[in-house]
């Protein structure tokens, strides 16, 4: 089941009522993950750029689309090859600002995963 996201402000988001002040990460299941960003953050000294690694860890097989929410102010970015890698996986990606996001979750069908920066 696809958790209802409530809102988000700088530094959290609400999810069924339950506020989070760590970027998260919604798998197929439902189940709420915290976003393991020092992976991305290993790589490019920051986590405003998602890396291979990262997108291996959050890609679930069957997965039909990634929404991103790249934060407040839309920082967080997808590396070359974290696109390429949800390409040829034939996982639609939709990167846009945490609000936006947040609203294209709610209304998303199918089998979708979600990532949410909750700063910048």
């Amino acid at each position: 089941m696809k958790p209802k996201i409530d809102n988000t402000k700088f530094g959290s988001i609400t999810i069924e009522g339950e506020e989070y002040e760590k970027d998260v990460l919604i798998r197929l299941s439902g189940n709420i993950k915290k976003r393991k960003k020092k992976l991305s953050k290993a790589i490019y000294g920051t986590s405003h750029k998602i890396s291979l690694d990262e997108a291996e860890h959050v890609y679930e097989n069957g997965a039909e689309k990634i929404i991103i929410g790249s934060g407040q102010n839309g920082m967080v970015e997808l590396s070359d090859e974290a696109r390429d890698f949800f390409k040829a996986k034939g996982c639609k990606v939709k990167l846009c600002p945490t609000p936006e996001a947040i609203d294209k979750w709610n209304c998303a069908k199918g089998k979708v995963i979600g990532l949410f920066h909750l700063t910048c």
